[in-house]
């Protein structure tokens, strides 16, 4: 697969039902946390992330948030939402969704990442072996600079994936 090519593209996390996932073959999901669960201002969960992430628990879907972000923003989030975490994961280099995996004894081939960056979350996904889920960005507006920088040219892979 083309590194830049997500396999899925949905809206957003809600789009990721249960049935959807068992479909496609995918037990367990790796989670981008900033525009993708979240606003990236916002230490709060959007309101439909929070009502996905209940309905993951309750039908045993396995989760883990990778995030390159500061282990001590991304484990007080993960502590609070009582979810195994990765942080500084270097995307868009694969360790740290392989570390992931691995500390989650999970099978890469039953594994997905869901993350909103083409250049991070889908091209470690991609390297890594597993299963790329793209989402759209919750308020990519609020995004820090640098993230704002990479968006127009994510867009013609955006395009593909539709």
């Amino acid at each position: 697969m083309f590194p830049f090519s997500a396999r899925i593209h949905v809206e957003d996390v809600s789009s990721l039902t249960p049935d959807f996932l068992s479909d496609n073959g995918i037990k367990n999901l790796l989670l981008d946390v900033d525009c993708t669960l979240k606003r990236y201002s916002q230490t709060e969960l959007e309101p439909f992330s929070a009502q996905w992430l209940e309905q993951m628990r309750q039908s045993s879907v396995g989760l883990c948030l990778v995030s390159n972000g500061k282990p001590g923003r991304i484990g007080a989030f993960a502590e609070k939402h009582q979810l195994p975490f990765c942080a500084l994961a270097l995307k868009p280099f694969p360790f740290g969704l392989l570390r992931a995996v691995k500390e989650q004894n999970w099978e890469k081939r039953q594994t997905a990442m869901v993350g909103d960056q083409i250049y991070a979350d889908i091209m470690a996904a991609n390297l890594a072996g597993i299963v790329s889920i793209l989402v759209d960005p919750i308020h990519p507006e609020e995004e820090p600079w640098f993230t704002r920088l990479k968006r127009p040219f994510e867009t013609p892979f955006r395009r593909r994936t539709r």
